[in-house]
């Protein structure tokens, strides 16, 4: 279905309405019928045009953050229509469960998908623990006040039942596992992110092979479960919903080259720059400089994945050297921005 929403742009402004195609999407968990072949290898184009970080930027635009609490669907549906002035986007519709509402007939079932379009995927559970990585490109996941970043080496288990949406930008390969709760507890009580190794891609790519015997899928099932570890770095921004904190948030998401200090902040607020700290300790477990670091390196993955220079990319979110951002990018991620736009 494809309808066309018209969009307040500035004076001048000829890009026209914004086109939303709503999609309602089957149910994943279950199999198709009919063979399953690869998926298109070329992605849709990412614009080139000059200075092609800034562009890929407002395409990726974050959140601009009210003085109300956010929804699972507010904060990635203002990200998908934030980059949507520009760039048609999908918006999917999944049916919700409960845990193990649907019984499964297998344990690990794996689907994949290039992403032709932006897309957003609109709140929805499933019955089944589902665990989500890419092959190419990040995207990421919204659960309550919490925004993953998924990619090819860091990737998020998301128990069954538990109710979530996401943002997944053109050109991503996404990669998606089932597991069914008869057969496989969940690794935690809440989503976690996951180290996705070589040799784990590998064995979930084994699985969606229907050559296949009874005995040689059980074996494999078996090493994907040993491999699934909550990993030691997880790429996760905790959304403040604190009035007081509305105006930062809302500025470093806005732009995450701001380089408006503590100091300035608490004297803008009205309060003392502790009074910030704390309350961004008690509603993230960070501080204020880690937060906005965090905000910053979560943007700059997006970039680095679609192939943007690390230089350019270290500007565009706010560090004025490449061995700053990389300090900071490898604090958050455990990697370096070299090593990581490499895999």
């Amino acid at each position: 279905m494809e309808a066309v929403r018209p969009t307040a742009l500035g004076p001048g402004d000829r890009r026209g309405p914004v086109v939303l195609r709503v999609a309602d999407e089957p149910d994943p968990v279950l199999p198709r019928s009919g063979p399953r072949g690869p998926p298109p290898l070329t992605p849709e184009p990412i614009p080139s045009s000059a200075p092609r970080a800034r562009r890929a930027l407002r395409h990726h635009r974050p959140v601009r953050v009210g003085r109300t609490a956010h929804t699972l669907n507010d904060v990635v549906r203002r990200d998908a229509l934030a980059g949507a002035r520009e760039r048609a986007f999908d918006n999917r519709r999944l049916p919700s469960y409960e845990a193990g509402e649907i019984a499964v007939p297998f344990v690990v079932w794996g689907t994949e998908e290039v992403i032709a379009r932006d897309t957003f995927w609109e709140e929805h559970s499933h019955p089944t623990h589902e665990l989500l990585w890419n092959e190419r490109g990040a995207s990421s996941a919204t659960i309550g006040p919490r925004v993953w970043t998924i990619t090819s080496t860091v990737g998020l288990w998301i128990p069954a039942g538990v109710r979530h949406c996401g943002w997944t930008p053109a050109g991503t390969w996404h990669r998606a596992a089932q597991f069914g709760v008869h057969a496989v507890p969940s690794i935690a009580d809440r989503p976690v992110a996951v180290e996705v190794t070589p040799l784990l891609r590998l064995l979930l790519g084994r699985l969606d092979g229907e050559e296949l015997g009874a005995d040689e899928r059980a074996r494999t099932e078996a090493m994907v479960l040993d491999l699934i570890t909550p990993a030691r770095n997880e790429i996760l921004l905790r959304i403040p919903e604190s009035p007081l904190l509305a105006p930062i948030v809302s500025a470093v998401l806005e732009d995450p080259a701001d380089t408006t200090t503590l100091a300035a902040w608490a004297a803008r607020l009205g309060v003392s720059g502790r009074t910030v700290t704390r309350a961004f300790r008690a509603e993230t477990g960070l501080g204020f400089s880690r937060w906005v670091a965090t905000a910053r390196v979560r943007h700059a993955i997006t970039l680095l994945a679609h192939g943007e220079d690390i230089e350019e990319v270290a500007a565009c979110v706010g560090y004025h050297s490449v061995s700053a951002f990389g300090t900071a990018f490898r604090r958050i991620t455990g990697t370096s921005p070299g090593r990581f736009r490499a895999r």
